[in-house]
C-alpha cells in the first residue's frame, strides 16, 4: 500500500508522522522500521499515528526506530501538535493522548511554531551509583559529567542500557553539562539504540534533576542539544515537581508518499 505522511524534526529528534484520524492502519514492526530506516525509508528516530480520541482532541501513538510501540516522545508530542493544528484538527491550545495519559500543548508563535508540551508531575527521583533515575514518561539514568563532548556516548549509553538492571526494559542515558546559562544534555535512546540529537523526555528529566542536585535556580532552565534549544519551565511543591513544561521548536521538513 501507498502511505502519505510527513517528515518533522524537534531539535533534530525527527519523526515520521501519519494521520489516521479519517481511519486506523495497523503496520508490522518490520514496516514501522523500514518507515524510520535512514538508507531504504524514510529516516526517522521514531513513527506517530494520530488518531482519534474519545477523551481529548486527538490521540498519539508512538513507535520507536525499531518498530516497538514505545513510551511517551516530548519532542515527538510536540511535532505531532504541529502536524494536527497544520492539518485544521486543532486550533493554537490543545490536548491529547499519549502512551502514560492526557497532556495539554499550546502553539505559541510562528511558522515553524514554538510548541509548549505540558509534561506529567514527577513524584519520584531515585539515585542510582553516581546517577538519578527519572520517569516522564519515559525512563531515563542522569549523569553530571564535564566536557560531555569528548565522552563516548555510545560505548556508555549502551554498557548502562544494556546492563542487568536495565536490560529488560530498556533506558535512556543521558549525560549532562553545566553551561553558562543552563545545561547541555546528550542523550542515548533505547529502541533507537543511538544519540539522538535532542531528546524531549531526557531533557526534562536532566533539568529536573539539575533542580533536585541544586546546580540550578529558579523555575526554568535552558538546555543545550546537539540539534538546538530547548526550555524547561517546572515547579517544586511538596517534593513533587508539577507544572512541568517543554518547550522549543517544531518543524515540518517534507512531505510525501512511499509505499510500505
Amino acid at each position: 500500500m501507498t502511505v502519505t505522511f510527513s517528515k518533522y524534526q524537534g531539535t533534530g529528534n525527527d519523526f515520521v508522522i501519519i494521520d489516521q484520524m479519517k481511519g486506523a492502519i495497523d503496520f508490522s514492526k518490520a514496516q514501522l522500521a523500514k518507515l524510520c530506516d535512514r538508507r531504504f525509508g524514510i529516516g526517522a528516530d521514531g513513527v506517530m499515528l494520530l488518531r482519534t480520541s474519545a477523551s481529548a482532541d486527538f490521540q498519539m501513538v508512538y513507535f520507536n526506530a525499531d518498530g516497538n510501540e514505545s513510551s511517551m516522545c516530548g519532542n515527538g508530542g510536540r511535532c505531532l501538535v504541529h502536524f494536527a493544528n497544520a492539518e485544521g484538527y486543532v486550533g493554537l491550545k490543545t490536548s491529547f493522548d499519549a502512551v502514560d495519559g492526557k497532556h495539554e500543548a499550546e502553539i505559541i508563535s510562528g511558522q515553524d511554531a514554538i510548541i509548549a508540551l505540558h509534561m506529567n508531575d514527577v513524584n519520584k527521583i531515585d539515585g542510582y551509583s553516581d546517577a538519578l533515575l527519572i520517569d516522564t514518561g519515559s525512563p531515563h539514568y542522569v549523569r553530571f559529567e564535564n566536557d560531555i563532548d569528548n565522552i563516548d556516548l555510545i560505548k556508555e549509553g549502551r554498557a548502562i542500557r544494556y546492563n542487568d538492571d536495565f536490560k529488560s526494559q530498556g533506558i535512556n542515558v543521558n549525560l549532562v553539562e553545566l553551561t553558562k546559562n543552563g545545561i547541555y544534555v546528550r542523550t542515548y535512546e533505547r529502541g533507537v539504540e543511538d544519540e539522538t540529537l535532542s531528546c524531549g523526555t531526557g531533557v526534562t528529566a536532566s533539568v529536573l534533576a539539575a533542580a533536585e542536585k541544586k546546580v540550578i535556580e529558579g523555575d526554568s532552565c535552558e538546555v543545550k542539544t546537539k540539534g538546538g534549544y530547548l526550555t524547561v519551565k517546572y515547579k517544586k511543591s511538596n517534593n513533587i515537581y508539577t507544572d512541568n513544561w517543554l518547550i522549543g521548536p517544531a518543524v515540518c521538513v517534507f512531505r510525501g508518499e512511499i509505499k510500505v
